[in-house]
């Protein structure tokens, strides 16, 4: 029944509410991948896809080091993160600093929530795509990549969306790979996962399929395999056997938009997914960490009632060196100052010591 057909009791009305707006939210996708996959590319496409069908997505860039950008993202890092000025403040080389980017945008990011709930409110977009960054060990294992991840899934409905490159991935050895972060990932989110086989039109994926469905043909490629990690990816191969069976997984091509179609109907499919079997879990995880964090406050409150003398200022906040917020220096005003800045120059009237 739709949401707007319903009639509650007065019981169920508040409840019944929340899961309406709740069907309306957004379908966060948040797009993963090995470097070199086709992550942007495939984001591209599928913005350019939807507005075909007058769907246009709502865009959100978390690569700080993307300069060249084929398509125009809503909310991009890049305008409030100065990539290259966190390289040089703390000596930091490209992975580091992407880390230390999404640390930095993460104190932000009530911010961005605060756009997908106008959004929400609105109506004006039913999609919202996340574009993370190239190295995909940067968002999935950091703090800020987790903190992101759980405040859009305890929110809206979110689906992981892991991109594998079909080209690079017809070694057996390789394909197993892959699928093992691809798993660990699916694990780690506890959301809907659809896996794209990207390059299609590079590479026929049958054979990813094939591999997927049946252990003796992927067996077979192993043997022809004469590196020491045949028996190691034999093995882990049958691990991975009842991890298949329930893995949802669609051929495209970034670069054409072949089977794009099919793509948005498991898109629709998990977002049913999520809010029928994974929001009561997130909604229970959300009410656990509330009641821990009002614990918390009670118990501080508490000896700070007991302590004795006329009491002591209680720290809220560490303080930065020179009395200085994070803002102030990392975090720019726009994008053109960023685009602005040069490798190896230093930015005018800047000086860290200050």
């Amino acid at each position: 029944m739709d949401c707007d057909d319903r009639t509650p009791s007065s019981s169920d009305a508040i409840e019944n509410k929340t899961e309406c707006e709740a069907f309306k939210s957004p379908v966060c996708l948040i797009v993963l991948g090995m470097a070199g996959s086709g992550k942007t590319t495939f984001v591209s496409k599928l913005n350019s896809y939807l507005r075909q069908y007058k769907r246009a997505p709502y865009l959100i860039n978390l690569d700080p080091a993307c300069k060249n950008m084929p398509y125009t993202p809503n909310i991009d890092i890049r305008d409030s993160v100065k990539y290259k000025q966190v390289m040089k403040n703390y000596g930091l080389g490209p992975n580091g600093a992407i880390v230390t980017a999404l640390n930095l945008y993460t104190t932000k990011f009530h911010q961005l929530m605060d756009l997908l709930g106008k959004v929400n409110v609105e109506n004006s977009h039913d999609i919202a795509v996340i574009d993370t960054p190239g190295q995909i060990e940067v968002f999935t294992w950091s703090a800020s990549g987790q903190i992101l991840t759980e405040s859009l899934a305890s929110t809206f409905p979110t689906v992981v969306v892991y991109v594998m490159d079909l080209e690079r991935s017809t070694s057996p050895i390789t394909f197993m790979s892959n699928m093992l972060y691809a798993c660990s990932v699916l694990y780690k989110t506890k959301l809907p996962f659809i896996v794209v086989l990207n390059k299609s039109d590079i590479v026929d994926p049958t054979y990813a399929i094939e591999w997927m469905h049946d252990f003796e043909a992927f067996c077979d490629a192993v043997e022809n395999e004469s590196s020491y990690m045949s028996n190691l990816t034999r093995t882990m191969a049958l691990t991975l056997d009842e991890f298949y069976n329930e893995l949802k997984c669609v051929p495209v091509s970034s670069l054409t938009g072949h089977n794009f179609d099919e793509f948005f109907k498991m898109v629709d499919a998990a977002a049913d997914e999520f809010q029928k079997e994974y929001r009561v879990e997130w909604n229970k995880l959300r009410k656990e960490k509330l009641q821990t964090e009002i614990s918390q406050l009670n118990k501080k409150l508490d000896d700070l009632a007991v302590s004795s003398g006329e009491g002591e200022p209680v720290p809220l906040f560490t303080s930065l060196s020179a009395g200085r917020e994070i803002s102030d220096i990392y975090l720019a005003p726009n994008a053109d100052e960023m685009s602005g800045d040069s490798e190896g120059e230093e930015e005018p009237g800047f000086n860290v010591n200050d």
